[in-house]
């Protein structure tokens, strides 16, 4: 049996998994966990800290399963490698080192966003749904069955969306990515517009016909290649001195 664990990102729960259900094969276990403070866990406190996150998620992301982290949910599984025993293999999706790029979503965009969340928390959240759905080649749809899994309001509090914020701006996976503890590989879409053109050309499978979600615009795609890296992690052990065996 193969483990998958899928992880969302900024503002959304592990609702947004769920356009991928009809497309796992036979052998394929998939849990979909929130992050504390997110979905059927809203209520739960976000640790500010990486080490209170590993303590809390620690039963969800196991070890011998591998991790699918979307966006800042790639982020936080890429930091967590470094308080919980490792994966079988994580799969970054819609995520490079970090959030922001020069060829991105440069600093000074990020803080404007943010100082505009401190303003009207739920009108920057809407706002954010359109902004990562501009290079799906149907915007206009992705939007509509993005508001038929989440529904209009954020699945998570103020606190918990400004502290994502944060960790946006400072979550930095460079060192992760140069010395990896298990296979990291990087999915992106060819038109993800919150992705640099620098952090697109370093993944390591490229998604055609989508942008930053291609959960809602090319699910069975996204599935598939999900599948395919699972199986090759599921090939491969890290050793203890931390490389590939």
């Amino acid at each position: 049996m193969t483990r998958l664990v899928l992880l969302s990102g900024w503002g959304i729960d592990a609702r947004i998994w769920q356009p991928l259900a009809p497309y796992w094969p036979d052998g394929i276990r998939v849990h979909t966990p929130d992050w504390p403070g997110y979905g059927e866990r809203i209520h739960d406190l976000l640790p500010k800290t990486l080490s209170g996150l590993a303590d809390e998620m620690r039963n969800d992301l196991a070890s011998d399963a591998v991790w699918v982290g979307w966006s800042l949910g790639g982020l936080l599984a890429g930091a967590l490698l470094s308080h919980l025993p490792p994966p079988r293999a994580l799969v970054l999706v819609g995520i490079g080192a970090r959030f922001c790029s020069e060829d991105g979503v440069r600093p000074a965009e990020l803080a404007t966003f943010r100082r505009a969340f401190d303003r009207d928390p739920r009108a920057t959240w809407q706002h954010f749904l359109r902004w990562q759905l501009q290079g799906e080649t149907a915007p206009g749809m992705a939007h509509r069955r993005l508001l038929d899994l989440l529904g209009g309001h954020p699945g998570a509090s103020s606190q918990t969306l400004a502290l994502g914020l944060d960790q946006l701006a400072s979550l930095d996976l460079g060192e992760r990515l140069a010395m990896p503890p298990c296979p990291i590989w990087r999915l992106a879409g060819e038109r993800d517009k919150l992705l640099g053109k620098t952090a697109r050309q370093a993944a390591d499978r490229i998604l055609t016909d989508c942008g930053h979600c291609p959960m809602l615009s090319r699910p069975e795609a996204l599935a598939s290649h999900c599948v395919e890296l699972a199986h090759t992690g599921y090939g491969h052990r890290p050793a203890q001195d931390g490389s590939v065996s």
